[in-house]
């Protein structure tokens, strides 16, 4: 953790929707012009695209048929810590994109499925943002987890994760629903000893929740909407946050444990707003006194 150069740090499995938090983030960061810089989660993977195939068919003859991202393995997670180190101490490090598509292959000038170069964060950052998989990671290797300031989980409940993903892998990425369950049936393994554990090491966990049937995922036409869901945001510790204000500010919110709130679906930007901006600012004033 650091003073001068703080982190924060967004985990959650793919499909749990971190990416709509990334956007909630750089709208307060615009708006109280913070300047950040950015690690997509997908950028420390081991593999690029083909190379993950060997190695998961490699895997799978040698009798491991749960090789995933999700695991230590397919990841770059001690080089990942080692950024968050070096950022804290210094506010310098480096980091890459991984091209999903043809629309980012075009924008970043490399082939869908590769990684572009690595290159350092721009100069005089306030603050380093990472959105992916391994945000609040600690195993034997690495420890990520302790580097970064604010943590936050986005983790909705699993069917809900599930039929998310499906549509999202179906839609952007051509998958078939066939494909997508058998990436779920072998990520488990790694989703119950890697990515759960993040969330009890999380500042704020927000767990979108439908209000709708979802008890078949496999099967879901739509994905339920925000007027369909409710939010429950839990802290890790309670003291500090004002739960009066945040109760009369969300109208239809309340609370179901000392450290818990519910809201309805539609109201989760503005509690993200409500909530996040000032610990961010927080972060920003200290390490601005610091400097």
């Amino acid at each position: 953790m650091s003073v001068k150069h703080p982190i924060i740090s967004v985990t959650g499995s793919s499909g749990a929707g971190t990416t709509t938090v990334k956007a909630t983030f750089e709208r307060i960061f615009a708006r109280e012009k913070i300047t950040a810089a950015w690690i997509e989660g997908d950028a420390f993977h081991r593999y690029d695209r083909m190379e993950m195939r060997r190695a998961m068919a490699e895997a799978e003859a040698s009798g491991n048929h749960h090789f995933s991202h999700f695991g230590p393995e397919a990841n770059l997670l001690p080089e990942l810590e080692a950024v968050f180190k070096e950022y804290g101490r210094s506010g310098t490090g480096q980091t890459r994109h991984y091209v999903h598509d043809q629309k980012e292959a075009d924008l970043y000038g490399a082939p869908a499925g590769t990684f572009t170069a690595w290159e350092q964060f721009p100069d005089g950052t306030n603050m380093l943002f990472y959105e992916g998989l391994h945000g609040a990671v600690a195993t034997e290797e690495a420890n990520v987890a302790k580097h970064a300031d604010l943590k936050i989980g986005v983790v909705p409940v699993i069917n809900l994760e599930w039929i998310q993903k499906i549509h999202r892998d179906k839609a952007s990425r051509g998958y078939s629903t066939e494909a997508v369950t058998d990436t779920i049936l072998r990520r488990m393994p790694d989703y119950v000893r890697y990515i759960c554990p993040q969330f009890t090491e999380t500042d704020v966990n927000f767990q979108r929740v439908p209000t709708v049937d979802t008890s078949n995922p496999f099967i879901a036409r739509w994905i339920p909407t925000a007027d369909e869901s409710l939010v429950v945001i839990r802290f890790k510790s309670p003291r500090g946050i004002d739960f009066a204000y945040l109760t009369s500010m969300l109208q239809g919110s309340f609370m179901s444990r000392a450290n818990s709130i519910v809201i309805p679906g539609g109201k989760l930007d503005l509690a993200m707003q409500l909530i996040l901006t000032p610990m961010i600012m927080q972060l920003y004033e200290r390490s601005r006194r610091a400097s």
